[in-house]
């Protein structure tokens, strides 16, 4: 039976007010600081200064702007990490325009894929809410580049720079995402009026081209033959001709993207160590590389993370970042704001908590390019982000161990660093598939 709020609680609220010496001073504070200013912790700086027993050069960080590419940035930039150490270039970036313009693409006929294989459910079912909610968006994850690349190749920025639109996405996204709402209306009355496969396959086709000049304009058309031509960190001059997009992958980065696999730390009750998943309706290449994630204990998770970087190889790592960050200085640590003693309330949830009810889920992916091992323990990590030089120590971030426990649930590493029991695990056990909404289907 529900109750309402009576003037006798309230009144006992004001009186534990009105009694406490302190709340007056806290208000004040509060109501006019904010509660991350008045409950920040600077003693946490003093614990987070960026020296790093293992400490990976790689160079100027790239800045997403305001666009949600980080992980589309994050991946490129460990590519661009092997790149630049091979062909002596530290002043270099792939382009983040060129992958976003065929991911957008192929994004468009995932959706459309969907909303056929669910045209005869309501549309107040939870499935096809969840499609139209939000299309397509600039997020996404690590098996999702790789299945891009594995079919259109990279090219260097300066053969195809940003634009307003991909550094600035909002006005293309929602256009983008208004063309496809209309075009799932079409789509599912097609089915329900029994059109043939022949006219649905039409009319898909159509929906794509339009796709096509929509984002040709607003991102420019992508190159399928270019010169590479660069001077090296010597200022020797370079000049590589007739090159595609995936003869530069190949002879550039050179990476066997299948040695590359998704380690998360999902501890909620659904999810048992040691054993993989996937996620429904999560991914944008049909018929491309599936998203597969290999769930772990945390200790598993950062002796991978340890291992790869003691190689010399940075490590793309997803995160919400928004939880105990100080955006401007560049920390990330628990200990960083003290609500709990501001407020005189507990807050603490556990991990599978948070992912369970709502509170935290993965909304940020970065890389991980040094850590500081003291009696051979994590202390802190190192971290490049993609939110340019003004932020950090010059784009770099610190993130304490106890944070990464906490807040880090997906890093993606080479499987020589597996053992053989899990390396078995990761490569022939079928996934799980979890529900589209689940948080590790969250894009980065």
């Amino acid at each position: 039976m529900s109750k309402e709020i009576t003037a006798d609680q309230t009144a006992r609220y004001q009186h534990a007010l009105a009694t406490d010496p302190t709340a007056k001073v806290l208000e004040r504070a509060v109501s006019h600081q904010g509660i991350l200013a008045t409950s920040a912790d600077y003693a946490s700086e003093a614990d987070m200064t960026p020296v790093f027993s293992i400490d990976l050069d790689t160079g100027k960080v790239a800045n997403q702007k305001q666009s949600g590419r980080c992980w589309m940035f994050a991946a490129l930039n460990t590519m661009r990490h092997h790149l630049a150490d091979l062909f002596n270039l530290s002043d270099f970036e792939l382009s983040q325009n060129y992958t976003n313009f065929w991911d957008k693409f192929e994004k468009a006929n995932y959706f459309y894929e969907n909303v056929l294989a669910t045209a005869d459910q309501p549309t107040s079912s939870r499935k096809v809410a969840f499609l139209m909610t939000t299309p397509q968006q600039d997020g996404g994850q690590w098996d999702m580049l790789c299945a891009i690349i594995e079919k259109y190749g990279i090219v260097p920025k300066s053969v195809m720079p940003e634009t307003y639109n991909s550094s600035k996405s909002s006005e293309l996204n929602s256009t983008l995402n208004l063309k496809l709402r209309k075009d799932a209306i079409i789509l599912r009355q097609l089915v329900a009026d029994h059109a043939s496969d022949d006219d649905i396959a039409a009319a898909k086709d159509k929906m794509l081209g339009e796709v096509y000049r929509l984002l040709s304009f607003s991102l420019g058309e992508p190159v399928s033959e270019f010169d590479f031509e660069y001077r090296d960190d010597d200022k020797n001059y370079h000049i590589d001709k007739g090159l595609t997009p995936k003869t530069f992958f190949d002879k550039y980065v050179g990476w066997d993207l299948s040695d590359y696999v998704s380690i998360i730390n999902a501890p909620t009750d659904d999810k048992p160590y040691n054993h993989t998943y996937t996620v429904e309706m999560l991914g944008n290449v049909v018929s491309g590389r599936q998203v597969k994630h290999l769930n772990v204990s945390m200790k598993d998770f950062k002796d991978l993370a340890i291992k790869q970087l003691q190689a010399g190889q940075s490590v793309w790592f997803g995160c919400d970042v928004g939880q105990s960050s100080e955006r401007q200085k560049g920390i990330m640590d628990t200990k960083y704001y003290d609500k709990d003693a501001l407020f005189n309330i507990d807050f603490s949830t556990t991990k599978a908590e948070r992912l369970d009810y709502g509170e935290s889920l993965m909304t940020h992916a970065m890389v991980l390019t040094g850590v500081d091992l003291v009696d051979g323990q994590p202390t802190k990590w190192k971290v490049e982000n993609s939110w340019g030089e003004k932020v950090g120590t010059k784009g770099y971030f610190v993130m304490s161990d106890a944070w990464m426990d906490e807040y880090c649930y997906q890093v993606v590493v080479n499987k020589q660093f597996l053992p053989d029991d899990l390396k078995t695990i990761q490569a022939n056990e079928k996934p799980t598939v979890l529900a589209p909404w689940d948080p590790m289907g969250a894009l980065a």
